[in-house]
């Protein structure tokens, strides 16, 4: 079976470095992923800003989250290219694990509250400064997290691929998902290993 046929070998579509910087640049919202106190991972929509290689968001230091980041600063960040309206924006998914890390001075989060407002609202002056006005209050907190892992999935590649369009020097490498642990799980269901 080629590799266009097989639908289970996703590994081979990363995103490149540019790709991710513009998705994280023209995607509008992220999902925010923690761990509770027992274990239950939970995630929460937010719009967010990405600058600098860095994901910075906001919410206010009273709600769950803020209790459980700063118990235990591991998170995840999902972004989807089809969230955004801008053709430019590469279509597919990324996966970002980070540390977070809290901002409470008050420079930091009113220069983020105008990135953000303005992100937000880029051609409405009178939109983005009530955006502002609404995030500039005394419980909100900023945090900054910052990337360890990412985990892409180009669709366009993906696409192209299925339609034997993709130059092959496109594919990424197989990671382990798609190699040992794939091969492990056709063995357990009887199934002749794959070969990539």
């Amino acid at each position: 079976m080629s590799r266009a046929e097989d639908h289970e070998v996703v590994s081979i579509y990363p995103h490149s470095q540019e790709q991710i910087d513009k998705m994280m640049t023209l995607a509008p919202e992220c999902v925010l992923n923690w761990a509770t106190k027992d274990g239950w991972p939970v995630g929460v929509m937010h719009a967010f800003v990405w600058d600098k290689g860095h994901v910075w968001l906001t919410f206010s230091s009273h709600r769950h989250r803020a209790a459980a980041i700063r118990r235990d600063p591991r998170v995840s960040i999902v972004v989807s290219g089809t969230s955004s309206r801008d053709p430019e924006c590469p279509r597919g998914a990324i996966t970002m694990k980070g540390r977070a890390v809290f901002h409470d001075d008050e420079a930091t989060k009113k220069a983020f509250y105008r990135k953000l407002a303005h992100k937000v609202s880029p051609t409405d002056k009178a939109g983005e400064d009530d955006f502002y006005s609404l995030l500039d209050s005394p419980l909100r907190t900023v945090i900054e997290v910052t990337p360890e892992k990412w985990i892409t999935f180009d669709a366009e590649k993906s696409h192209k691929h299925r339609q034997g369009t993709l130059d092959e020097a496109e594919l990424g490498k197989p990671l382990s998902g798609d190699t040992e642990r794939m091969n492990a799980e056709r063995a357990k269901r009887g199934l002749p290993p794959r070969q990539l």
